[in-house]
C-alpha cells in the first residue's frame, strides 16, 4: 500500500469531483481498532470510486487541551509515518493542533476542513468519537451535520479482544503495567521507537557492545524497563540486535536510555534517523556489583537473543 502525507491541508487536491470517503482522529498507536476504520475506508473507496483520505492531527490534542492529563505516546507523528501506510492507501493530512483550533464548534471544523477543503461524501469513524470545542461533536452531532453538509456518517463498531473494546488507553495500561506482549497482541504489529542517534556516556563500547543510543521523543511511552531483542532500521536497511530500555546504573546521567547493540555493524551513523522495534522482553532491568558482572550478563542475553532471532529466520522462512 502507499499513503501521501501532507502537512499543508490546502495542497490537497482530490482526484475524484465525486469527492472523498474520510476518516479523522489521533489514531494514537495504529491498533487493531483502527486498522478496522482504515479497512472499512479503503473499502468504501474501492466500491464507490471516492478518494481515501485520513485526517489525523499533530500534536495529540490532550497535549493543548489539557497538558497535565495528556498521555505518553504510543506512536509520534514519525512513527505514523512508517506504520500508516502499512493499513492505509490514500492521502493522510496532517493537522496542526492549535489553540484556534481547539476553540472551533464541530460545525465549524467539518464546514471549513471536511466539506470545504477536502469535499467529504462519507466519514468512517470509532463508535467513541467525537470533535470539536469540548468534543461536543459526538456521533449524534456529525450525523445531524452530515444531513446539513450532504455526506454520510458511518460508525465502526469496536475490536473487542479478551471481552474489552482494543483501545489506546488500554494499551497504555498494559504498557505501564509491564504486560508487554500482551499490549503488542492489542496493536497487532511492532512497536517502534523512533529518534536520532546521540552520543552516550561510551560504557557499551569499552564493555565490548557498542550501542546506538536513540534520542527519542519526550512524550515517547517506553516499554518496561529491561533488555529485549529487537531489529533495527536504519534507512531501507535492517539488522536484528539486542537493546537496553531503563537507566543504566553505570551511567552518572540517571536518565532512562534506549540503547540498540546491532549485531554485524561497525559504522557511525551520529545523528541519523533510527528506528527501533523491541520484539521480545528478555529479562527486566537491575543493578550489578561490578562491570565485569554486567558484562557476562551481556553476553548470556546475547546468547538468548540470538537464539530468538534465529528462530524468528526459521519462522519467516516457513
Amino acid at each position: 500500500m502507499t499513503a501521501v502525507f501532507l502537512t499543508d491541508i490546502t495542497q490537497y487536491k482530490p482526484k475524484s469531483e465525486r469527492g472523498v470517503v474520510a476518516t479523522i482522529g489521533t489514531f494514537d498507536g495504529i491498533h487493531r481498532g483502527h486498522q478496522a476504520i482504515f479497512r472499512r475506508v479503503r473499502e468504501d473507496s474501492r466500491d464507490s470510486g471516492l478518494d481515501a483520505v485520513l485526517v489525523t492531527f499533530d500534536p495529540h490534542p490532550k497535549i493543548i487541551v489539557s497538558p497535565e492529563r495528556a498521555p505518553r505516546l504510543l506512536t509520534s507523528i514519525e512513527e505514523k509515518r512508517k506504520f500508516i501506510p502499512s493499513f492505509f492507501d490514500g492521502t493522510v493530512i496532517v493537522v496542526s493542533f492549535t489553540r484556534e483550533l481547539m476553540s472551533m464548534t464541530p460545525d465549524e471544523f467539518v464546514r471549513s476542513f471536511l466539506v470545504e477543503r477536502i469535499g467529504v461524501r462519507k466519514l468512517v469513524v470509532g463508535h467513541d468519537h467525537a470533535i470539536g470545542k469540548g468534543r461536543a461533536g459526538d456521533i449524534g452531532e456529525l450525523r445531524r451535520l452530515g444531513q446539513r453538509y450532504g455526506f454520510e456518517v458511518e460508525v465502526v463498531e469496536p475490536v473487542m479482544l479478551d471481552g474489552s473494546s482494543i483501545s489506546s488507553s488500554r494499551i497504555r495500561t498494559l504498557m505501564t503495567d509491564g504486560e508487554y506482549p500482551e499490549a503488542l497482541r492489542l496493536l497487532g504489529h511492532e512497536y517502534a521507537i523512533y529518534g536520532t542517534v546521540e552520543r552516550g556516556i561510551g560504557l557499551g563500547r569499552k564493555l565490548g557492545y557498542p550501542t546506538a543510543n536513540v534520542k527519542y521523543g519526550a512524550n515517547k511511552l517506553l516499554p518496561p524497563e529491561g533488555v529485549y531483542a529487537c531489529w533495527v532500521q536504519l534507512g531501507s536497511e535492517n539488522f536484528a540486535g539486542m537493546m537496553f530500555i531503563g537507566e543504566n546504573h553505570f551511567n552518572p546521567t540517571r536518565r532512562v536510555t534506549v540503547e540498540a547493540n546491532i549485531f554485524e555493524f561497525d559504522r557511525d551513523i551520529y545523528d541519523q534517523e533510527i528506528v527501533v522495534y523491541p520484539t521480545h522482553f528478555v529479562r527486566g532491568n537491575r543493578r550489578f556489583d561490578s562491570t565485569e558482572a554486567l558484562v557476562r550478563q551481556i553476553a548470556s542475553d546475547k546468547i538468548s537473543i540470538l537464539e530468538i532471532v534465529k528462530k524468528e529466520k526459521q519462522h519467516a522462512r516457513n
